[in-house]
């Protein structure tokens, strides 16, 4: 069964009748019961060497009008949001982990949970993230892996007790970033790769800014979609380029 919008429905009733099928194409109801159990495999080719995860989230409007109208116009009280949490193999540009939560739930506890799907036998070298996973779990969860956790301290940060290879990890690049500073340690780390995972996400936007479906298993099935579709077109081959001049 495949997922059809309701635009498209009547696009995919023509098509069948040029093309002499006898088939219904159901109805969005009925597109919209079966969508709750459906079940989508992300595909993606894999890189060579230890991967290299870049992490971000972002939030995606559910239900209520957008966030120009509303400034605008005004929207009704009732607006709802998800956030949706990527893990994006640098090498290839391939999402290999997918996390969708309620707004309510903050960013860092999901860091785990991309790490947990990547499969035990894949050998992680690091993980990129931003400053808001720099907890003592996420440290924890990278270091359980055996990766490297390139996520700058908080501005705050204090020294954790080195209880655990992952807040042994932590401490070292804590005091490394006092000297010779902040922004030349996040160079040196790599942080700056995280821009990739910004760009995929934008793609993944670039789908639809908002939300077709009302239930949250849905909404699950609806961005597990647009997270497959991206990584089909990423297989088809990725532009070289080279400066020149």
């Amino acid at each position: 069964m495949v997922w059809v919008p309701p635009p498209t429905t009547g696009f995919v009733e023509s098509l069948l009748r040029l093309v002499g099928l006898d088939c219904a194409v159901p109805d969005f109801s009925t597109l919209s019961r079966r969508q709750k159990a459906l079940a989508v495999t992300i595909p993606y080719r894999g890189s060579k060497g230890p991967l290299k995860l870049l992490i971000d989230s972002t939030g995606i409007k559910a239900e209520g009008e957008g966030a120009w109208h509303v400034r605008k116009h005004g929207g009704a009280k009732r607006r709802l949001w998800r956030k949706i949490h990527i893990g994006v193999d640098e090498q290839t540009l391939e999402i290999r982990a997918l996390e969708i939560i309620g707004s309510n739930v903050g960013d860092a506890p999901m860091l785990p949970e991309l790490l947990s799907q990547i499969p035990p036998d894949v050998e992680i070298g690091s993980a990129t993230a931003d400053g808001v996973y720099d907890t003592r779990r996420c440290h924890d969860a990278v270091a359980d892996r055996g990766a490297h956790a390139a996520m700058p301290p908080r501005k705050n940060a204090r020294s954790w007790k080195p209880s655990t290879a992952g807040a042994i990890a932590r401490n070292e690049a804590l005091r490394a970033s006092k000297y010779p500073g902040r922004a030349i340690r996040q160079k040196w780390a790599g942080y700056q790769r995280r821009r990739r995972v910004e760009t995929k996400m934008h793609c993944v936007k670039l789908l639809g800014q908002s939300l077709m479906a009302r239930d949250f298993d849905c909404h699950v099935a609806e961005l597990q979609i647009r997270a497959a579709v991206p990584n089909g077109y990423t297989a088809l081959g990725i532009a070289v380029t080279h400066p020149v001049g």
